[in-house]
């Protein structure tokens, strides 16, 4: 009796600790920028999509980021990254559910004369302290 009691008390540990032990979500996008295309028309273009992804459920808690190399050996088809972090896998996917018909995606589709993301990667982050 008293092993299965602990054995109880255990597993409710873990499912009340796992949450706390979760990483970030964060989604890698390479992309390629058009010709005429300029940095700042590329983070306008990302703001304007923040902004618009925020609305959505598992959205509000959304962080963005556009990096372009500065120094590279080789980065193959690639001129800059996208990438988007959400607290938690929780929040990414509730975001990703609302994403399909939402003004976001619009936001994308119109953004290809801009530039084209083909690649992208869900990565699990957890901070270095």
């Amino acid at each position: 009796m008293k092993t299965t009691v602990r054995l109880m008390l255990v597993l409710v540990a873990l499912f009340v600790a796992a949450p706390g032990f979760a990483g970030e979500a964060a989604q890698m996008w390479k992309c390629e920028m058009d010709d005429d295309a300029t940095e700042k028309a590329v983070k306008d273009r990302a703001q304007t999509w923040l902004e618009a992804a925020k609305k959505l459920d598992g959205g509000e808690n959304l962080k963005a980021y556009v990096f372009f190399p500065v120094a590279v050996n080789a980065v193959g088809e690639m001129d800059m990254m996208f990438i988007v972090i959400a607290p938690s896998f929780t929040e990414w996917g509730m975001f990703w559910d609302a994403y399909a018909n939402s003004p976001v995606n619009v936001i994308d589709e119109h953004g290809k004369d801009l530039i084209v993301c083909p690649n992208s990667v869900l990565w699990e982050s957890f901070p270095v302290k």
